[in-house]
């Protein structure tokens, strides 16, 4: 696990928030103040944001740790208290948690009872998930698509020893990336190239041609535009990922039903397309993830105006 010391330490770091509309998007410090946390891509800072205007629109008031960092790093800070609510995503929490539980064979609701099962003895609460889900993609460009006939991830088996994949630099050893591709496929590339997990350097490496087969996630913009070609699991390596707030039991004590139902709410309105959306808003048209989450949450009659 990793020490308090050095979370603690890449917490400060994180501390800054997104630029956004004069309102949101700050920080608070305080010891009174639930801190929302976010790991270190665009969807999960926007989903912090959304979290977080959501609570202080309730008047819970808020501080925010954006881009904390991978699972590896936020799960330790969760369990140690050094952040209250995190958004996570189902299978690949559990995927984390308990590797033998073969998160692709439980469907959404028993993901969620069996993470509910393990963060109760570590102080950690699993609120309602949404319907909006974001799962691991394998894609290509539309050319490369074309050329070899690809449709579903399985067509590239006569291909992969002579292709290059590119993605998350952890993507190496998860078991819904390059290890479950090679055991639930048999898929070894020709060559893995470690690039972000926020997806705009696996954009560039593909539409270059520096890689031929890339990991972006299912709710990227750039897919529904038409970008890349989103290649279909077809044989089910990826569980549900649904999203889904994971909140500190001290937290929600403190706060009570206020923080639980607003979090809720969130979860109840979050579709996948509108996620999609959102990130499109951000990802291609420039906003901010404070002024995105702003809107949408007036829009749900779940902000602060």
């Amino acid at each position: 696990m990793v020490p308090s010391l050095v979370v603690l330490a890449l917490l400060v770091l994180a501390s800054c928030s997104p630029g956004g509309r004069a309102g949101t998007g700050r920080a608070v410090t305080g010891a009174d103040t639930v801190v929302v946390a976010s790991f270190n891509f665009p969807e999960s800072v926007l989903l912090a944001e959304i979290y977080g205007q959501a609570l202080e629109g309730a008047g819970v008031p808020v501080s925010r740790r954006h881009e904390v960092g991978p699972r590896e790093l936020m799960e330790p800070a969760l369990e140690q208290g050094l952040v209250d609510v995190v958004p996570e995503y189902l299978g690949s929490a559990l995927a984390y948690l308990d590797p033998g539980a073969l998160a692709a064979t439980l469907d959404a609701g028993g993901i969620r009872d069996r993470l509910g099962e393990i963060l109760a003895g570590r102080g950690v609460e699993v609120l309602r998930h949404a319907p909006a889900e974001n799962q691991n993609g394998i894609v290509v460009t539309p050319e490369t698509a074309a050329r070899l006939d690809l449709d579903a991830v399985s067509d590239l088996g006569p291909h992969a020893a002579g292709l290059d994949f590119g993605g998350p630099r952890e993507c190496r050893e998860r078991p819904f990336c390059l290890v479950g591709l090679q055991e639930r496929y048999g898929l070894a590339f020709a060559r893995f190239v470690p690039l972000d997990s926020a997806g705009a350097q696996t954009r560039a490496a593909l539409a270059s041609g520096e890689v031929d087969v890339g990991l972006l996630f299912t709710t990227d913009g750039h897919l529904a535009r038409g970008d890349f070609v989103l290649l279909a699991d077809d044989r089910g390596l990826q569980p549900d990922e649904n999203v889904v707030p994971l909140v500190r039991r001290e937290a929600a004590e403190r706060w009570g039903d206020v923080l639980v139902q607003r979090l809720d709410a969130v979860s109840a309105a979050l579709t996948t397309e509108v996620l999609a959306g959102l990130n499109a808003e951000v990802g291609i048209e420039r906003e901010s993830p404070a002024d995105v989450a702003a809107d949408w949450l007036d829009d749900e009659g779940l902000g602060s105006g």
